[in-house]
Order: C-alpha cells, then structure tokens, then sequence
C-alpha cells in the first residue's frame, strides 16, 4: 500500500491542478480512459470542430440566396473525422506521455486503472492492463472522474447495435439514415452535423418541444426549425427496439409510430461517475441523481476530498469545471484562505443551425420565482447586419427587472449566438444594468452586436 500527499482521479479538469506549485507533493493521478477528458476527447472540442465543417456545407447549400452560385460536390467523411482525430489524439496521447514522464513531472504517479473507494481516502486501482490490483492512500484526495452517457432500458435490453456520443464521431462511413434518441443539445447538435452532410435524421424527443432547458421562447422556435429539416417526433420515447435484417436498427416508440435508421445515436444524456467510483465507501455523500454533494469550496463530505466538474456539477459544462478546478486548486494550496465557487451566471450555447446561447434566468424561471420582469425580443432581421444575412429566425430575448434594469436573463439564436451573448454574461457578472449598457458605450454599425444593443434599449422598464 503506498501513500500520497493527494490524489487526483481523473484527468480532464482535474489534471490542471497539478502545476508547479504541487512540486514538493507526492501526487497520484489515476486515469482509466483516454487522457484529456470528455471535452478534448468526445465533447466540445472534437464535436465543434465537426461543427464547423457542417456550417461550411449548409453556407454552400445556401450561397445562391446571395448571388453566389456554388454547390456542394460532396463530403469526405473519413478527411473530417481524421482532420478532427488527427489533432486531438495526439494532444491525449502527448499529456499522457507527460505525466508518465519522471525526468518531467517527477513528483507525479500516474496510474492507468479504474479506481474505486474501499475507505477514506483509500483506493483500489485496477489497472487496465489487467495487472495486480494496488492499493492507495492520501491525506487528500480530489475526485473529477467526469460522466458518460445515458442509455435507456429498452436499448440496452433489446441488445440492438447503438452509438453515443463517444463514439458517434469514429464511425468508419456516413449513414443513409440516422435515428437520434433525445431532444437535448447532444441530440440537436449531432442532428446539425449529419443532417448537414447529407444524412437523413429522425429524431425522438419525449418533451413538446426541443432543448428544454432553454428559454421557451427560443426552444420552440428552433423545435420549428428543425422540424423543416429533420422528421421530428415529438411527446414520445422509445418502447422496443429491434435489429432488421439489413442490420437497420427499428425503434418502436410509445406514440405508436416507428424510426428506422442504420444506425442509432443515444442522445438521452449523461449520468456523473461516482456510482463506479463506489464513493458512498469513502463516505462521500450523493444527490439522488448520482452527483457527489460538495459545498461552494468544492468540499464534499468526507473530510479531505474535494470533488468537481460533471461528477459533481449540475452544470455539464467545460468552463463550468476549469472555474471548479480553480477553486479546489486554491484551497488545496491555502486552506485558511478557502475560495467559493460563483455560479450566479453559468452561460451555455447550443452549436447547433442556428446557434443557441443563454445566461440567467429563463422566463418561466422568473414567473416561478415571482419576479418583477419585462422581456424584449429583438430579431435578427430588423438590424443592417441581420439584412446582409437575409436572416429570418435569428432572435435576441432578453429578460429584466422592471424599473431598476438589472438584466435576470439573456437568450438569443442565430449565428454567432455564442459570442453574442458575451457583453450580456460580463454584464450580469459585474451588475451593469440595462440603460446603462445599452447607452454608456458605442455599438459597432452595421454590426451584429446591434441586435443586442436594440434589444436592451427595447426593454420596457418604466
């Protein structure tokens, strides 16, 4: 059994804590998977990526709207998937490579295994190349072990071939027809990307309308886009599923209807990965869904165990976990002097066609907390760039309290949505009320910030 001052499991987030100022730590990292995490590996990095290639494909698709006459000669799927895996391979196999190195990261064990807790702060690491199960301790331990995919009963019973979005993006060749469980932003972005390059796409949504996380005003009106591209089944899940002959996979859905694709992607979210870290041993209490329960210094119940990102967050996001690992990472070097986490104004965007971004409060989230509020929506179309775009579903919503102007919600979709909605986050963040921002600075014209811009100056606070 050997000891460490800390141990780290799991090497996304968690392995930026490990700077130069652990360098007179023995510190243990544990990795069971690829190194780099969800986000380098099967998350926003290599799905942006695919991203922008169906954004060039759909622009081609629609240049004769502009004048320019172009086509689309055809998509090479194995080109962008390598183009993709090309760049982000080597970067998970170059920081494994890192810290295995001992002349470079001397102070660093890394072990290749799945741990599990037997005791506090105690490890069982099983390697993954089936050697002896070892033995570890630690005066200090940080869990960031991430999630992974959720996939229903009926799909895992009926035995039928399926993909997720782990491993959605290594498919040797494109399907004709793609079955989409889910009507979340894996689902909606997947759609997107296959859609656009030439797939056929059903997808199965069991809400009345899709991205039902985001403001309803939003996740209707892109349910309404997408239904022009894709065949969108709303109110309904999967019941059975069955492999065909041809080796097609046919859904059964509970509205009596039936999907049929060559292949299905599982969209139906993701679960966090305490449960196969068996951390209730360690004495590391859980939410009923199954993420680690941690205070705003990242804490978790057992004393010495700090947990962050998808194990323990209810915010499955990237920026979300570097911001937790900042936290823990600060109070594991000055425990006097602990940092809380800030999560007042967590953004988010959906890359999907069109863009989706959000920070705040939604609007239903306002009515239920009996808020004061008044909206403004602002279309793209009324703008000079929206014109130049010949936009026409591209929205900016945004939400305040009446009288004072202090924004409580931003939602917009369309292009760029994603860095449009960043003036709005810095605004919340630092209490820059609507007047205030709307007039204290100049707007760029004729440029797209103004639909923003026009939206605060829409509101009708007095």
């Amino acid at each position: 059994m050997r000891h460490h001052d800390l141990v780290v499991i799991g090497t996304g987030s968690g392995n930026s804590i490990i700077d130069d100022r652990f360098a007179d730590l023995d510190v243990a990292l544990v990795e069971h998977g690829v190194f780099g995490g969800t986000c380098l590996n099967v998350g926003c990095i290599p799905t942006k990526m695919y991203v922008y290639s169906a954004d060039l494909a759909e622009a081609v698709r629609r240049a004769a709207r502009y004048g320019v006459d172009a086509t689309l000669d055809g998509v090479r799927w194995p080109d962008i998937r390598d183009r993709v895996f090309g760049r982000i391979d080597p970067i998970a196999q170059g920081g494994k490579e890192y810290r295995m190195d001992p002349v470079r990261t001397p102070n660093v064990t890394t072990y290749l295994g799945h741990a599990r807790f037997t005791g506090d702060r105690t490890l069982a690491v099983a390697p993954t190349d089936g050697g002896p199960v070892e033995t570890i301790t630690a005066d200090r331990v940080v869990v960031a072990a991430g999630g992974r995919p959720h996939v229903p009963d009926p799909i895992l019973d009926a035995g039928v071939p399926y993909e997720t979005s782990d491993t959605i993006m290594r498919i040797e060749k494109l399907p004709q027809r793609l079955v989409v469980l889910g009507g979340g932003y894996i689902a909606s972005e997947f759609a997107h990307v296959f859609s656009a390059f030439g797939v056929e796409v059903t997808l199965v949504a069991r809400g009345g309308h899709l991205l039902r996380l985001a403001d309803e005003t939003l996740g209707r009106a892109f349910t309404t886009i997408a239904q022009e591209r894709w065949d969108v089944r709303l109110n309904t899940v999967a019941q059975s599923a069955r492999t065909l002959d041809d080796g097609s996979v046919e859904l059964t859905l509970t509205d009596g209807s039936v999907a049929t694709g060559d292949v299905l992607l599982v969209a139906t979210g993701r679960v966090p990965n305490g449960d196969l870290l068996d951390v209730a041993a360690g004495g590391i209490a859980t939410h009923p869904d199954g993420r680690v329960v941690v205070d705003d210094t990242q804490a978790t119940s057992a004393p010495g165990v700090w947990a962050l990102g998808d194990v323990s967050s209810e915010y499955q996001l990237k920026h979300v976990a570097n911001h937790e690992m900042r936290v823990v990472q600060h109070n594991l070097l000055h425990p006097d002097e602990p940092r809380r986490t800030d999560h007042r104004f967590v953004p988010s965007a959906v890359f999907t066609e069109p863009q989706l971004a959000g920070v705040g409060l939604t609007e239903a989230q306002c009515t239920a907390a009996g808020l004061d509020y008044v909206t403004k929506v602002q279309r793209f179309g009324d703008v000079a760039f929206g014109w130049a775009m010949e936009d026409t579903t591209g929205l900016c919503k945004l939400i305040a309290e009446r009288g004072t102007g202090r924004l409580l919600g931003a939602h917009i979709m369309g292009p760029q949505a994603s860095s449009l909605i960043q003036p709005l986050i810095q605004a919340m963040t630092f209490g820059l009320d609507a007047r205030t921002m709307a007039t204290g600075q100049y707007w760029i014209h004729p440029a797209l910030p103004e639909v923003v811009e026009n939206a605060l100056l829409g509101l009708p606070l007095d």
